[in-house]
């Protein structure tokens, strides 16, 4: 076990002792988000990046040391694991290299070198190796027997044995990974036949396109792969041919001669046959892995900053779903999201009339409205134009990504089972404005627009990134205990779905929660899981004060004693700067509690539970455009980053179509990641540098135009 923290540590590049206590923390059932806060001490302090690294390391160790005994199980089966090959088997951390030493011992189907060493020509396969012979042909003759009629079938057939046999040479099979590893090319063409439909005008980028393959951005290469499933393109990667069975013919012939001719053959045989392919499919796979993983890592950031959205906080809202033929649907919710009304409202078309605004001005008159939400979708910005005529009522536009699937799912119905799924999407909407976090834990990730390619990636690991990533940030910001919806309360360390809705039922039945300690009377919820999760709920207006706090219950006992030394009470230090400032932190060092804790429990007493999303603020587009045809080059516009990419951003100017600011459009200097200059829903100024109405494409510029 030793050997695996060594691994993991150099891989990694951290400390082994701190890779050692990271993993025995996890085996003893703790979440990331619980490590990285509160076990500092035994970590180091590692952040939640670096102990979802460690563990993910680990689980691929887990799976290699699984393969490493199907294999050496298998190898033994057949009669031939020696003690050097099970030597070099366990030696082996490398996923590549364990399937290269199992190559040869690994059951295949009836092969042609198979069908040849059935039909005895194993023995003229190896005289052919030793290249010895100078006549072949003569050696070949006492091989005609059974199937094999002619001298021409018996060379043939050896000849398959030996390329077979090249194919399955690690020191080849790592020579050829080297060459493509330097040279390889991807390569896309347009299938001939589909290259005028109208599916295939989205990769036309990709109807002549090469590359060296280590040059390929995630998102060409996933573009390409996409354009190759749905069949509109023929992707291949490949290499000089030439120079690879160079490289196999100088260590398999050796000299010159008939048999040397043979085995030459035969190595032009396994590396066109049977290496290439087979590299080309691993290099296939890998490039394709390497960009999924960036293609996950592009969409998990970007759900991070749509989760830690600034919230409005409660407050009364009215929330509108703009719609043309159907009118907009309206929902009044209260200060905890409740509703209140929904009607409809008709704000374009023959049935508008003047009655829009007057509709709107009534609600927000009767409903006490402090604020209005407004989707982004059709009509958005004719309606948003009718509510900014309300006097001191803040509009905002919210994105209705994912709000249909809501309203659609499970939890919609389950929340709201009267209500038509138009007015859930409403709600949604309104929700949204109010904590985007809450809301948004309800959906799942990939319906929420902010991910690239999503449906493309490994479907495995993207839920694993994206459930992670949602976890960390309702940890994060912390959990009303007394408030929070099922859904949110899943996400919470140490919970899950069945403890989450236990806590809700609980609630139900006696009332409000008093204390953090009152979480050990719901049903199933045992010491550990009590001790993962409470740091992370909060109580407002507790009796203990810290219960509305991130310092964990494990430490109330040693902030007691902080208060005694100072001579007040524990609420006495609560958002006491001088207090708190004089309080001898080295005193209360122990070999469980540090420094770094104790500096993570001054900071939170001195500002408990502090919401770390920024304020929310209202955003105006530009009154000249509302349609992609008011668009003029040359154009500065105000707007709204919605998506990031690793080549630019998507920005929302209120045309009905973002427009993108490639990653060399985004500054004056040279940037390699666009999340260096922008953040989702960040307000920016942009110029618009192209319009493109047939591909329904704009692309805009930042430089020099940066907030």
């Amino acid at each position: 076990m030793n050997n695996n923290y060594q691994i993991i540590a150099k891989k990694l590049m951290l400390p082994e002792k701190q890779v050692e206590n990271t993993i025995l923390l996890l085996n003893e059932g703790c979440t990331i988000p619980f490590i990285a806060r509160y076990r500092k001490e035994r970590t180091g302090s590692l952040d939640e990046v670096q102990i979802a690294a460690i563990s993910e390391q680990y689980a691929k160790m887990q799976e290699l040391t699984k393969r490493k005994d199907t294999i050496c199980k298998t190898i033994e089966e057949q009669g031939k694991l020696t003690a050097d090959l099970k030597r070099k088997i366990e030696a082996t951390w490398d996923a590549t290299e364990l399937e290269d030493i199992y190559l040869p011992f690994k059951p295949k189907r009836r092969t042609k070198a198979q069908i040849a060493r059935e039909n005895g020509l194993e023995p003229l396969a190896t005289i052919l190796l030793l290249q010895r012979e100078q006549q072949p042909e003569a050696i070949a003759k006492r091989f005609l027997k059974g199937d094999i009629k002619s001298v021409d079938e018996a060379l043939a057939g050896a000849k398959d044995i030996i390329a077979e046999t090249i194919s399955e040479d690690e020191t080849v099979r790592q020579q050829i990974r080297s060459v493509f590893r330097r040279e390889a090319v991807i390569t896309s063409k347009a299938v001939k036949s589909k290259r005028e439909e109208e599916g295939a005008q989205k990769f036309a980028d990709y109807f002549e396109f090469s590359e060296p393959l280590k040059r390929c951005s995630s998102h060409r290469l996933l573009a390409m792969r996409r354009g190759e499933n749905e069949g509109f393109l023929k992707v291949n990667i490949d290499v000089d041919g030439e120079q690879c069975t160079e490289k196999i013919r100088r260590k398999y012939v050796h000299g010159l001669g008939k048999c040397q001719q043979l085995v030459g053959e035969a190595c032009d045989d396994a590396y066109k046959r049977l290496v290439r392919p087979s590299i080309e499919t691993e290099f296939a796979n890998t490039s394709k892995e390497a960009a999924d993983e960036e293609a996950i890592k592009v969409f998990a950031e970007n759900l991070r900053q749509l989760l830690l959205a600034a919230p409005l906080g409660q407050k009364r809202v009215m929330a509108v779903d703009p719609g043309i033929r159907t009118g907009c649907k309206v929902v009044c919710l209260s200060e905890q999201g409740d509703l209140l009304h929904h009607s409809v409202v008709y704000t374009v078309g023959n049935k508008s009339g003047n009655d829009a605004l007057a509709a709107f001005t009534k609600l927000v008159s009767r409903y006490d409205v402090e604020a209005i939400a407004v989707g982004n979708g059709t009509a958005s910005r004719e309606t948003t134009d009718i509510l900014r005529q309300i006097d001191n009522i803040p509009v905002y536009v919210v994105s209705e990504d994912g709000a249909s699937i809501y309203s659609a799912s499970e939890n919609g119905r389950n929340e709201f089972p009267d209500l038509d799924l138009t007015v859930r999407g409403a709600i949604s909407i309104g929700r949204r404005l109010m904590d985007p976090l809450a809301e948004l834990v309800k959906i799942d990730a990939k319906s929420i627009g902010v991910g690239q390619y999503q449906h493309d990636v490994n479907q495995t690991k993207l839920k694993q990134s994206l459930d992670r990533t949602v976890e960390s940030c309702v940890n994060q910001v912390g959990v009303n205990l007394n408030t929070a919806s099922k859904h949110l309360l899943t996400y919470v360390s140490g919970l899950g779905p069945s403890l989450a809705q236990n806590i809700v039922d609980y609630r139900h039945e006696h009332g409000a929660f008093a204390s953090r300690s009152e979480l050990k009377k719901v049903p199933r919820l045992g010491s550990v899981a009590y001790e993962q999760c409470a740091g992370f709920l909060r109580i407002p207006n507790a009796c203990n004060p810290l219960d509305n706090s991130a310092v964990h219950p494990e430490r109330y006992a040693l902030i007691e004693v902080m208060a005694k030394e100072q001579r007040c009470r524990v609420s006495d230090l609560i958002g006491n700067h001088e207090r708190l400032k004089r309080i001898p932190l080295q005193q209360f060092v122990t070999s469980e509690v540090g420094l770094p804790t104790l500096h993570d429990i001054l900071k939170e007493l001195e500002k408990p539970g502090l919401d770390p999303r920024e304020q929310l603020e209202e955003f105006r587009f530009d009154e000249r455009v509302h349609t992609v045809e008011d668009l003029i080059v040359g154009m500065e516009l105000p707007g709204i980053v919605t998506n990031i990419t690793n080549f630019g951003a998507f920005v929302d100017i209120g045309v009905h179509q973002d427009g993108l600011v490639h990653i060399s459009q985004m500054a004056d200097k040279f940037i390699k990641d666009p999340n260096e200059v922008v953040k989702l829903h960040q307000h920016v100024r942009v110029r618009v540098i192209e319009v493109d109405l047939r591909r329904k494409r704009i692309a805009l510029s930042m430089r020099s135009t940066r907030n």
